[in-house]
């Protein structure tokens, strides 16, 4: 189940930013008294009262046709588009404005649920300023302080009451549910097509075409499957996505909700920034992860293109080391018929579960080969070991200090771990304890 979506919007310096910063916690959003600081959406993920969201901080909606006012209204509504809840926040101090209106009015036509928060209002006595903004038609207004935090607790209240019933799949256990990822223009859509043997998506040289997320169940050699697309964007106009910044939330959309993401490059253009960014998405999350480089029959090459684009990918995507890379063409369907079995099989080692005596007898071994440096002349003891859950493998070493325990020493102990057994295209998290510490 992929998390909901809340977009704070409203005019520029109403104090958006850190309202954002107090839900998720950290000083993410820039907060400056300057209008506009905000331009493009930033994401994070905020928690209250055990429901988790995803939330959404947008620059500035504000009327002009100055090039940027038109990128940072168009962000706003984009952010809009996405959100399951929209938070409109108002300045509480400057009183209604003509804008607020007219941000009110492109929040109507959304037809999203309005939280309307009034922000600025520190004391009791300014309170009264609240009345005036009911007249926007939106909802009752909460009465909130960003820079002092008061009156969250009652506007987050708000929101997840209009947070989407929680529904569970009702696929089986052993269906592997993927998603493919990536930048606009990779040929996600094409690939979803490919490995469908129809044609379910739009396909376009325009990036940005794909309309509306659908999970797709499908059966293929008796393994039952579910692709979970990163569509989504409604648009209205041609002034959306002038950046590639709108794959970002609908990633992490689809990886919440998968066992296995696939990171697809365009192998005609090669590797940029934001592939790596996109696949960060997927590491940090947790996810088995296969590298697809599509568009392989474009490329020009002889018998040392392959491995030469490999190694790009491996110096490129270091924190990826675990994840194999396939090379196909989702036009021709070359190499195409590789791509499941892998899926298959990163799915297979994500959920693997190693037995504790095998276990230790690699962690005890490792340590007997290298063992772990000392510090201060303290050196790691680690008593036993034992894995704790999967997708991803997750392993927790009982140790004498967990401080001692350097990121390289658990690097080693990790390698050794994939050396014995093998963990192919899934990450593994290593955590540390104290002997009697649960």
């Amino acid at each position: 189940m992929a998390k909901p979506t809340v977009a704070i919007v409203g005019r520029p310096n109403v104090g958006k930013s850190t309202i954002f910063n107090r839900i998720i916690g950290d000083r993410v959003a820039i907060v400056e008294d300057i209008p506009g600081v905000t331009r493009d959406r930033i994401y994070g993920s905020g928690e209250w009262l055990n429901h988790y969201f995803n939330i959404i901080d947008t620059g500035g909606i504000e009327i002009g046709d100055e090039p940027l006012l038109i990128q940072m209204r168009a962000q706003a509504n984009v952010a809009v588009d996405e959100a399951d809840v929209i938070l409109f926040i108002v300045d509480g101090r400057d009183g209604l404005t003509g804008a607020d209106q007219e941000v009110a009015e492109m929040l109507y036509r959304s037809k999203k649920p309005v939280v309307l928060g009034v922000n600025k209002i520190d004391n009791v006595k300014q309170e009264l300023n609240l009345y005036e903004f009911y007249s926007l038609g939106v909802g009752e207004p909460f009465a909130i302080s960003g820079s002092h935090g008061l009156g969250l607790g009652d506007l987050l209240d708000a929101v997840i009451a209009h947070f989407p019933a929680e529904e569970d799949d009702d696929y089986d256990e052993s269906t592997i549910k993927f998603s493919i990822i990536g930048r606009p223009n990779v040929g996600k859509s094409s690939l979803v097509n490919a490995i469908l043997g129809k044609k379910r998506v739009i396909v376009s040289d325009i990036a940005g075409t794909t309309r509306d997320a659908v999970d797709t169940p499908f059966t293929k050699d008796g393994q039952d499957y579910v692709i979970i697309d990163t569509a989504g964007i409604r648009k209205r106009g041609k002034v959306y996505e002038k950046t590639e910044k709108y794959s970002v939330l609908r990633a992490q959309k689809a990886i919440e909700g998968s066992d296995v993401v696939l990171v697809v490059i365009n192998g005609e253009e090669g590797i940029i920034e934001q592939d790596k960014k996109i696949a960060g998405y997927a590491h940090q999350a947790g996810r088995a992860i296969v590298i697809v480089v599509n568009k392989w029959d474009a490329v020009e090459k002889d018998d040392k293109t392959m491995e030469s684009f490999k190694r790009k990918i491996r110096d490129h995507f270091q924190f990826l080391s675990y994840a194999p890379i396939v090379f196909l063409s989702a036009q021709t369907k070359q190499r195409l018929t590789s791509l499941l079995p892998m899926i298959q099989t990163v799915a297979e080692n994500h959920s693997m579960r190693v037995q504790t005596s095998l276990l230790n007898d690699v962690i005890m071994d490792a340590t007997a080969m290298t063992p772990p440096p000392s510090d201060k002349g303290r050196r790691l003891k680690i008593y036993y070991a034992t894995q704790v859950s999967v997708k991803p493998p997750t392993f927790v070493l009982f140790v004498n200090d967990p401080e001692l325990l350097h990121f390289s020493y658990e690097r080693y102990l990790e390698n050794k771990i994939r050396d014995t057994f093998g963990f192919i295209g899934t990450p593994i998290r290593i955590f540390s304890r104290r002997k009697h510490e649960q």
